[in-house]
């Protein structure tokens, strides 16, 4: 016979264990607010929609939203931390137990230039990973360049105050877009200086890379690509050009827009439409395509030489497809950590996955001082693969991922906010990471590009001179 107690304590355990329940229900639910562990995120999730939203101490600004059903497959709790998984990151949130108050009503004027300046310092303040890297005295540069802001700074004003504080910072990903008319202004004005002092003949990155394919290549392969050239030298030798680790993405546009707005602006209208995750898998599935023709057409050759000298960045997710039809295993080949209260969060391995069928003969990889971002990653990543050397110059060093963000007046910024590492720790920003051969390329950007284009016959044969020492080691 059971007594009072013991019954009482069974009641007492009955409403616990089903009175928590719905608490429970809620707890296993990706819907509710989440705040990014370093970052500096919102994350909003309720059953059909999710909204972010880019937040410091004195702004809370909506920067992307979408449907969930986009990109659920890429979420994943566990022990109250919802991971958000993108290519070969993740990005970790913790619950909060409300909406932030400046998420709801913004009462500040969004156009008035100190304050958009001091969204754009507070970001800085938080995130910015290379203060000591850079020897930068923060408080100094703060205090001088708000100085210079009063109640009648225009937009051009600001814009180029923001300029000159992110080249002071020394940011390799350090950037910001302001309305185009603004842009347009300050560009002009920067023409009129500049118009005096330019003699020296300029090339782009495509053009140099152009002349540089169509001397290299004796029996040239390109097709549907004017991204890569590809195809053979002499004596069978495999040779892949990348000109741009972005805008693969098949995002069947308008041929009426692009007649009328040009590829790049289509391009861009049509990804940024996309959710984050989206855009990385349309990224990946449009490179992967491509290289696999390329590899098919090169299967039988002697060797392979990926050029990737003229590029400025892109997409680290196309840099390590790229060059995971080069890779036999899964193999870690960096990690990664972002600043965040003060500190750095935990390192995140990244890993290089393996072709179903690699290339496994020599392969040399190009890179110049102007090889910078996702390419400085692709760098990174081939200290990993045995058959692979690099010939050249250190690459440029803006290892880190540029963190997009927004001012309240709708300009978008970026800045560095991530440290990158080998499998020994060792981190390359600024430094580049070394090659094998070096062949002293000129640092400036256009004197390296002319070196080239004036000799492209020496050019080449100084590469092969330096892969025939490589193989004769």
């Amino acid at each position: 016979m059971r007594t009072k107690t013991t019954l009482f304590s069974l009641f007492l355990l009955f409403i616990i264990f089903y009175g928590c329940k719905p608490n429970d229900k809620n707890h296993n639910s990706i819907e509710g607010i989440w705040e990014s562990i370093g970052y500096g995120k919102i994350l909003k999730i309720d059953s059909t929609t999710y909204k972010y939203f880019d937040i410091t101490s004195i702004s809370c600004l909506p920067s992307k939203e979408g449907e969930i059903a986009e990109v659920e497959n890429t979420l994943e709790l566990k022990n109250d931390t919802l991971t958000v998984k993108r290519g070969f990151s993740h990005y970790y949130y913790t619950r909060v137990n409300k909406f932030p108050d400046l998420c709801k009503k913004n009462t500040k004027d969004t156009n008035d230039a100190l304050y958009n300046f001091e969204v754009f310092a507070e970001t800085y303040k938080d995130h910015y990973a290379y203060f000591e890297l850079n020897e930068i005295d923060w408080d100094s540069l703060y205090k001088n360049t708000k100085g210079k802001i009063n109640p009648n700074t225009t937009e051009v004003e600001l814009y180029l105050i923001i300029q000159e504080m992110i080249k002071n910072l020394k940011d390799n990903h350090g950037s910001v877009e302001p309305a185009d008319e603004v842009y347009e202004v300050a560009e002009s004005q920067n023409v009129e200086e500049e118009e005096e002092t330019e003699q020296l003949k300029e090339y782009g990155d495509f053009q140099i890379a152009g002349l540089v394919a169509d001397h290299y290549l004796k029996e040239n392969l390109t097709k549907d690509s004017w991204l890569i050239n590809w195809g053979k030298m002499e004596s069978n030798i495999g040779y892949i050009q990348i000109k741009a680790m972005f805008l693969y993405a098949d995002l069947s546009l308008s041929d009426s827009l692009v007649k009328e707005n040009g590829f790049v602006s289509t391009y861009m209208d049509a990804f940024n439409s996309l959710s984050y995750e989206q855009q990385i898998a349309e990224e990946v599935a449009g490179i992967r395509n491509l290289m696999n023709t390329i590899m098919d057409d090169l299967k039988e050759t002697k060797y392979i030489i990926l050029d990737v000298r003229f590029i400025g960045g892109g997409q680290d997710v196309v840099s390590l497809e790229i060059l995971r039809h080069f890779n036999t295993n899964k193999k870690q080949i960096a990690s990664k950590k972002a600043r965040h209260n003060g500190g750095y969060t935990k390192k995140t391995p990244i890993y290089l996955e393996p072709a179903k069928n690699p290339y496994t003969k020599p392969v040399y990889l190009l890179t110049s001082q102007q090889s910078a971002s996702a390419t400085d990653m692709m760098a990174l990543a081939s200290m990993e693969i045995t058959q692979l050397k690099r010939i050249g110059s250190h690459t440029n060093g803006a290892i880190s991922d540029g963190l997009q963000k927004t001012l309240p007046n709708g300009w978008y910024f970026s800045l560095s906010n991530e440290v990158y590492t080998d499998n020994n720790d060792k981190h390359y920003e600024n430094i580049g990471i070394p090659v094998d051969v070096e062949l002293n390329y000129p640092e400036d950007r256009q004197t390296f590009f002319r070196t080239v284009a004036y000799d492209l016959e020496k050019d080449k044969m100084d590469i092969l001179k330096a892969i025939n020492e490589l193989l004769s080691e």
